[in-house]
């Protein structure tokens, strides 16, 4: 038997009680024994001992709101993720991923739409389901472990199509039959993104639908709302209503708001949150600990651009009434353009840009924002990204207060020194836990005990994954050892591919994955299913 034994450190062990002084012996993959200094040695002459004295030894990191669906084709190590502590990573978030592709589908539209995703040309897409995905998956042999959701905009663009009207009965039908064989396959959730084309088309009695699904299957919906800047209040509403006409276990993704003149409107969208859970509702939320998001460009035009796909929407943006009329519905921005800076562009001429702000590049262009903005779409389409700002300290500190709140990094496993590693990207994919225990955690009402759980077990119950999580005996031996005083995030907005600072070890399945600062090039993940 392969033993690894932990002498000496602190163990949180993801429950959020207080950390304790305990040996920790991994053994064929999960917690074999844990024991304080009482105790017998539960080491033998067999096993490799780590002295950890000083460090905190808890669970993975249980990151359930990734996007990394196919860098992790691109790179299976994972390297910005586990470099970090994360274990488990949780992909098709958004309302964006790959599968299932419906025979009869435009693969070309839909793989265009999730371009988000699609940082590495050379992945193929072999697949036309969910099996096939995670087959894939598991032929890659990741080092981290993955679940994934389903993508509601992978069900209705290949169903319904790009234009904006609702889904028939038979269209409706036929999702919910999809999303029954994909959850039926092991997909932990579903997941919708109502800022994206064609999500944004959809009717609430589309959406109910799915819900119904979900919920009989006893998995979780989880929401990229449609509006987080003035509208967030009702796009919160909706995803609660759903919720409570269906009885399907909710999470709200990245809860913020966007735009000076909307600051402190997350609390009144926690009140919601507040009454649902008191209603018997089940309801998460999950954030990042930055003040900027990023997102595909293309977010920021209205809907009615986007009817039709990639092609009709660069072609429309020829036009010079639809730009007059596009920038008629901008002149109220909440976030204005030197808050806006250009992260990634799929053609490599065009990376000038990358690391500017729309603001800078308009003064050097000669231009305004507007038409920085538009040029770049009509000429990229959706192969260009953005990373936003136009957010409170005060909101995220109130977010991350809150007792329904678990952290995630809506970033993507990145390699600094492959194609996924290209542009500016945001440094949560590099930095999002580490970043939250060491500058935020500290404050938490709860304790450093469940600030950890935020991160390892309430993740991991909000997915559906039973078994992830949690140091206990039995459990797999997913861990992380960190020195406190020293762990740190070193990515930053302008510098981000850099890896956090104070991790000792990460433990995937009890393979070493993270030895220092050396990803020993160990491959255990494992592919879950629900």
């Amino acid at each position: 038997m392969k033993l690894l034994f932990l002498h000496g450190g602190s163990v949180i062990d993801g429950s959020g009680a207080p950390a304790r002084r305990a040996d920790v012996l991994v053994g064929d993959g999960v917690v074999r024994a844990i024991g304080d200094r009482a105790g017998v040695d539960l080491g033998s002459a067999s096993a490799e001992r780590r002295d950890v004295t000083g460090a905190v030894v808890c669970p993975g990191f249980v990151d359930i709101h990734t996007h990394s669906d196919l860098t992790l084709l691109a790179n299976p190590t994972a390297p910005s993720k586990v470099r970090q502590g994360v274990t488990t990573e949780v992909v098709g978030n958004c309302g964006l991923g790959v599968a299932p592709l419906p025979d009869g589908a435009d693969h070309v539209a839909i793989r265009a739409a999730v371009s988000y995703l699609d940082l590495d040309p050379a992945v193929a897409w072999t697949w036309r389901d969910l099996p096939g995905y995670l087959a894939a998956l598991e032929a890659a042999r990741p080092s981290v472990n993955v679940a994934s959701l389903v993508a509601h905009l992978v069900l209705r663009g290949g169903v319904v199509g790009f234009d904006d009207r609702p889904a028939t009965g038979a269209e409706i039908d036929t999702m919910c039959a999809l999303l029954d064989d994909a959850l039926d396959a092991g997909a932990i959730g579903l997941s919708t993104g109502l800022v994206y084309a064609p999500l944004t088309f959809s009717r609430d009695e589309e959406l109910l639908a799915l819900a119904r699904t979900v919920a009989r299957h006893g998995k979780v919906f989880t929401w990229h709302v449609r509006n987080y800047d003035d509208d967030l209040i009702p796009s919160v509403q909706q995803a609660l209503d759903v919720a409570r006409r269906t009885g399907c276990r909710t999470q709200i993704s990245h809860l913020a708001v966007v735009g000076r003149r909307n600051w402190g409107a997350v609390s009144a969208a926690l009140d919601l949150v507040d009454g649902a859970r008191a209603a018997g509702l089940s309801v998460g939320v999950d954030i990042y600990p930055y003040l900027h998001g990023n997102a595909p460009l293309a977010q920021l035009l209205p809907a009615w651009v986007q009817e039709g796909g990639l092609d009709a929407r660069r072609e429309q943006l020829q036009h010079a009434a639809v730009r007059t009329a596009i920038r008629s519905e901008w002149v109220d921005r909440a976030v204005p353009w030197s808050e806006i800076t250009i992260s990634w562009v799929a053609d490599p001429d065009r990376s000038g840009v990358l690391g500017r702000s729309v603001a800078d590049l308009a003064v050097e262009q000669g231009v305004d924002g507007d038409d920085v903005v538009l040029d770049l779409l009509a000429g990229l389409g959706t192969g260009v990204m953005m990373v936003a700002g136009g957010r409170s300290e005060g909101d995220l500190r109130t977010v991350l207060a809150h007792p329904a709140t678990v952290v995630a990094s809506d970033g993507l496993s990145l390699d600094p020194d492959g194609v996924t590693g290209a542009g500016v990207p945001h440094p949560r994919s590099y930095g999002c836990f580490p970043r939250y225990l060491s500058r935020y955690a500290a404050t938490d009402p709860a304790g450093f005990a469940e600030a950890v759980a935020r991160c390892t077990s309430r993740p991991a119950q909000l997915a559906g994954l039973a078994d992830r999580g949690w140091l206990r005996v039995g459990a797999p031996a997913d861990l992380v050892v960190f020195r406190p005083g020293r762990l740190t995030d070193r990515a930053t907005f302008t510098d981000p591919q850099q890896f956090a600072a104070g991790i000792d070890l990460v433990v995937v399945n009890g393979d070493i994955v993270v030895d220092g600062e050396r990803h020993t090039g160990q491959r255990p993940g494992q592919v879950l299913r629900t």
